[in-house]
């Protein structure tokens, strides 16, 4: 994808801001779903561990985001605190340029592990498990494939080719997200299954984003405005889809170990905080 060659004060720091912010939340998250384990049943430290895995691949691929901005763009003109917003701006001097093919290579790993997070934590026959992962693990990964031509690209007419071919596995994967799962998990507790609409509904509006940012140039935002909007976008999307999505999981986790075992939902609630004097 095309590098924009500067960035005013106020995009510089959003950009800086939100990658940072995105550096937090992965890193805080990792441990948190690590110090957690036990807090559930041993069946369903898998997919808090697989959470883990998330948080920390996106982490790590933010941190190298976060460097490839802050080493292709310089600071340049008046940068006294006073007058820092109108005069100073920063232009691109990396040949490279800003490297966001990380995202892809993080999407590509992370997107089918936050599927199997999902069939993971409701503990479904193994036959039943088995399926839906030949189903969505694959079509996850060809719909993140078929996406990163379409972003490097600069025309709007092989922008709009590989986005409609990407958006074919989208739609395969809501069809077995919403429809088949929904069979395979049925007999779910009643709290259970309100998260999981939850979780399905969550990965709907944040992978919406992506496209939106896609299309950012095809709908007339372009430069430094549709740089800085893109980053904005795929970050905020990004720790939604993994942060809040991993903590919604380790919800279904504890519900679900709840409903096995009563001694064990009798134990951590005798455990938890008294909220008396």
């Amino acid at each position: 994808m095309e590098s924009v060659l500067q960035l005013d004060y106020s995009q510089f720091q959003t950009v800086y801001n939100v990658l940072s912010f995105a550096v937090a939340s992965m890193l805080a998250a990792t441990v948190f779903f690590l110090v957690v384990q036990g807090r559930v049943l041993p069946r369903y430290r898998q997919a808090l561990i697989v959470s883990a895995m998330v948080t920390f691949i996106a982490g790590y691929h933010y941190v190298r985001i976060f460097n490839s901005f802050t080493e292709a763009y310089v600071a340049v003109g008046d940068g006294t605190p006073a007058t820092a917003m109108n005069a100073m701006s920063y232009v691109l001097v990396n040949g490279d340029g800003f490297n966001e093919g990380y995202r892809y290579v993080d999407w590509l790993l992370t997107v089918p592990l936050l599927l199997f997070e999902v069939i993971a934590v409701l503990a479904l026959a193994p036959q039943v498990r088995k399926g839906l992962m030949l189903k969505l693990i694959p079509a996850s990964a060809l719909m993140i494939i078929l996406g990163y031509p379409g972003e490097i690209a600069v025309d709007t007419a092989t922008k709009t080719v590989w986005g409609v071919l990407s958006t074919l596995p989208f739609i395969y994967i809501l069809y077995v997200l919403f429809v088949e799962l929904s069979k395979a998990a049925k007999n779910q507790p009643t709290q259970v299954g309100k998260d999981l609409s939850g979780l399905r509904w969550l990965l709907l509006a944040t992978w919406g984003v992506y496209p939106i940012s896609y299309l950012l140039p095809m709908l007339g935002i372009a430069g430094a405005d549709s740089f800085v909007w893109r980053q904005v976008g795929y970050s905020l999307a990004d720790v939604l889809a993994k942060c809040l999505f991993g903590l919604l999981i380790y919800k279904i986790a504890r519900e679900k170990s709840f409903a096995d075992d009563p001694a064990f939902a009798e134990q951590e609630i005798k455990a938890a905080p008294s909220s008396g004097a």
